[in-house]
């Protein structure tokens, strides 16, 4: 009777391969190799080579900074540097975004990591960030606890039971995908913040739109309607770009693309 234990590699792909859901014919054919091999490297039974643990993490399509990890726990050296946005090796990624969020004036614009805490904004933003208490901004704003803390951006939302229902599943899904203790943390942090008014989940009093669920801001302006897509870096080298993300807003109807347009003459 076989009593080896499983190696820390071995543990970390099986868990991998649980989160994807796939069973191990599943992953040996996304991978190239066999079930039964599949098996002893999750077993112990086998050491995994170098090679082989990138090809398994690109079949389970494993975040960068978890690919490094699974190659400590194997006994080899990272595959992928991980930068300060700062460095001079970094100059490229931060022209591009400059150029980016400076470009998308006067739509709000921001940058986020992994754990969506805000790396930069453009001028645009503040017209979201007025009012919002420095205890929220400090060290650094993060976009959850942003919208949806009662002193945040959730006591303006005229929305906010939708708001707060999509990003609780937008964040736990992300928690689900990854399994970053991190983000679970941020996700237990913000589920429990309560609801300004006892606003709840429910249908919109607003006429139809495209986007199923906007962000809808009471402002002195009036009303101000927006949404957002997400942008990242294509084929990524670097843990710290492969984190890194792009939020841009965009009016939602011509009231707040005008109102958006006016802010810089009337802040």
């Amino acid at each position: 009777m076989d009593t080896r234990q499983p190696s820390p590699a071995g543990t970390l792909l099986r868990e991998w391969r649980s989160r994807r859901r796939l069973s191990q014919l599943d992953l040996s054919l996304l991978a190239d190799t066999s079930a039964r091999h599949l098996s002893y490297l999750e077993t112990g039974r086998a050491k995994p080579s170098r090679a082989m643990l990138l090809r398994l993490s690109a079949a389970l399509d494993i975040p960068l900074r978890e690919r490094n990890t699974l190659l400590l726990a194997a006994g080899y050296a990272p595959a992928y540097r991980e930068s300060s946005l700062d460095d001079g090796y970094m100059a490229s990624v931060r022209s591009a975004l400059e150029t980016m969020l400076t470009a998308h004036e006067p739509y709000p614009a921001v940058v986020v990591d992994r754990l969506w805490n805000v790396v930069q904004g453009n001028r645009a933003m503040a017209v979201l960030m007025e009012g919002v208490p420095a205890h929220l901004l400090e060290p650094c704003p993060n976009v959850f606890r942003l919208a949806l803390h009662p002193e945040g951006l959730a006591s303006r939302l005229s929305n906010l039971g939708e708001v707060r229902e999509l990003f609780l599943d937008r964040l736990l899904r992300q928690v689900n995908a990854t399994g970053d203790a991190d983000l679970r943390a941020l996700y237990e942090e913000v589920s429990r913040y309560p609801v300004p008014g006892g606003d709840e989940p429910g249908g919109s009093p607003h006429r139809p739109s495209p986007i199923q669920v906007p962000l809808r801001f009471r402002t002195p302006f009036g009303e101000l309607a927006m949404f957002s897509t997400m942008a990242t870096f294509g084929a990524p080298a670097d843990v710290t770009l492969s984190e890194l993300a792009i939020e841009l807003f965009y009016p939602l109807d011509d009231f707040t693309a005008a109102a958006l347009r006016a802010w810089p003459d009337s802040a």
